[in-house]
């Protein structure tokens, strides 16, 4: 299926090659702009709903990450497939997982970078951004009628914004949903809320309850002890319950929060809801409701806790639950029963956070100057962001991978399993075929995420999208100046930040000690950061709007 010869990342480190930035036409449209000559292989006529297929056979270069559970292979049916129905073929620079920023960063900083760069999250391009290697795909969306069309029907420019850059365009593609997508939360053993005649938690206070309800029946034990602590202590609860309490903490944590009400950017680690946040947990493990390891343990030791026995609550994910927790329950105990249960409701409300972009897709700007260029545009176009191209990268082929009933519900083939959909399947829908792929199968209808959902999760779902989506925050980008001394400040005072939470939250530091902790924070440039942060929101703000 491959061009050959195709290749393997073997890199060597290099020094950044530093590009001049040139200038591209504004707006988000390349109406004007001639390319006449980049037009080769493309469809003369291509608009929301057509099949994409390249006039002439085309080969573009991307660079691959080639995950270890599904390791890359030629005779994938996703690759014959592909060039079956859009006449196109790859030549792969293949990456391995553990290493794909790093080699990421190398590649492009050499100068070197295939013309498609998938698997970018939003905030990382900036680097790539200010040495002018990657292209303002923003200029040229009216080459992508199929993300331009789930732009205005899904009213995601809010969610763009996010991703501007002080010229007031955006270098990433990312990858777009319907809704806000949560999947994260906590898993409790229901058969002992049932035991203790409790109900499922719907706030944190309720939780809280739940919680002394079973150190009361159970005094030898921690009825919380946690995972997804390194390397951020607290990584999943912490996102979780941030949204719930009004400050980001966790994987989500970022030194600056948007305060709606003054209209205008703040130190997350110094708000009042953080310090809220910080104070509840405190009490969990003051009274001996939260294992203290819960911030330090591997995640090994924390299942082994949960499904030992030893504890009742832990953080969550859909394939977590499924995979790790109730088979491992299902040894020592059969009667067990663990359910992922919706996120509750905190001091903000019931309310969710988050963006309905993931990751996407850089373009390297040297393919501007391809002769192929418009056809490789549709081509992303159509794989990345129609309904028909997502669901192929995600479900395969229909007769071979799954089939469709009379409503139009997919249902995997007889032999092919996914995610435990299927366990007798003896072929594996990403391992054997290819589909399913994180390099290209992201984004898209709420319908077409939730139809690898079994009937549980769905129900979780929909009660987390009865929640209220609260508003993103405006667009503040950097100049390059701004830039250089943000990196100095940010990360001391992320640093001390986490140091500082779980110093509050094990009890080691007395919470009587929050003012000097927020002297501490303002010796290592807090104030100063936060200026520099509303500073770029105001300048945005007066040249694009928002």
């Amino acid at each position: 299926m491959f061009n050959r010869p195709w290749r393997r990342a073997a890199i060597a480190a290099v020094g950044v090659l530093t590009l001049a930035l040139t200038a591209c036409s504004s707006g988000e449209s390349n109406e004007g702009e001639d390319l006449s000559a980049n037009r080769a292989g493309a469809m003369e006529k291509y608009a929301v709903g057509d099949q994409f297929k390249a006039t002439e056979p085309l080969n573009f270069t991307i660079l691959y990450n080639n995950h270890p559970n599904y390791q890359l292979k030629e005779d994938w049916l996703f690759w014959k497939e592909l060039k079956d129905r859009t006449n196109v073929t790859f030549t792969p620079t293949a990456v391995p997982l553990s290493d794909y920023e790093q080699k990421r960063s190398l590649i492009i900083g050499a100068g070197d970078a295939p013309f498609i760069i998938p698997k970018t999250y939003p905030g990382q391009e900036g680097p790539f951004v200010a040495s002018g290697a990657v292209l303002p795909v923003s200029d040229y969306l009216d080459l992508m009628p199929h993300f331009k069309d789930k732009i205005a029907k899904w009213n995601l420019q809010g969610d763009l914004n996010t991703l501007r850059q002080e010229d007031g365009k955006f270098y990433l593609l990312p990858g777009v949903h319907e809704n806000v997508w949560i999947d994260y939360s906590v898993a409790i053993r229901t058969d002992i809320l049932e035991k203790l005649n409790l109900k499922v938690p719907g706030t944190w206070d309720e939780f809280y309850n739940v919680l002394k309800a079973m150190k009361a029946a159970y005094p030898n034990q921690y009825p919380f002890s946690d995972r997804w602590s390194k390397p951020t202590p607290g990584g999943a609860l912490f996102n979780v319950m941030g949204s719930t309490f009004g400050a980001p903490g966790g994987w989500g944590y970022n030194n600056a929060t948007w305060d709606d009400k003054a209209k205008k950017f703040v130190f997350t680690g110094a708000m009042n809801e953080y310090k809220a946040m910080l104070q509840f947990l405190n009490k969990l493990v003051k009274e001996g409701l939260m294992d203290p390891e819960s911030f330090t343990q591997a995640d090994d030791a924390a299942t082994q806790k949960f499904t030992s026995g030893k504890s009742f609550v832990i953080s969550t994910n859909a394939q977590t639950l499924i995979n790790e927790y109730r088979p491992g329950l299902a040894k020592t105990d059969p009667a067990a029963k663990v359910v992922k249960i919706p996120v509750p409701v905190g001091p903000a409300g019931d309310v969710k956070a988050g963006s309905r972009l993931e990751n996407g897709v850089l373009i390297s700007k040297k393919a501007r100057d391809s002769k192929n260029f418009v056809a490789m545009m549709q081509f992303i176009d159509w794989l990345w962001y129609s309904d028909k191209g997502q669901e192929f990268a995600k479900w395969g082929v229909e007769g071979v991978t799954y089939t469709k009933d009379a409503s139009g519900k997919r249902k995997l083939a007889a032999d092919v399993n996914v995610v435990g959909l299927n366990p007798s399947g003896t072929k594996h829908l990403q391992k054997d075929f290819g589909f399913f792929n994180g390099v290209f199968a992201y984004g898209g209808t709420s319908e077409l995420l939730q139809s690898f959902f079994s009937e549980e999760e769905q129900v979780f779902q929909k009660a987390m999208n009865a929640k209220k989506t609260l508003p993103l925050p405006p667009p503040r980008p950097f100049n390059a100046d701004e830039r250089e001394q943000a990196n100095l400040w940010e990360t001391p005072l992320k640093d001390y930040v986490m140091q500082q939470t779980l110093q509050f939250i094990l009890g080691q530091r007395d919470f009587s000690q929050w003012d000097a902790y927020l002297g501490e924070l303002k010796t290592k440039n807090m104030t100063q950061y936060i200026d520099l942060v509303n500073k770029a929101h105001e300048r945005y703000k007066s040249k694009h709007g928002g």
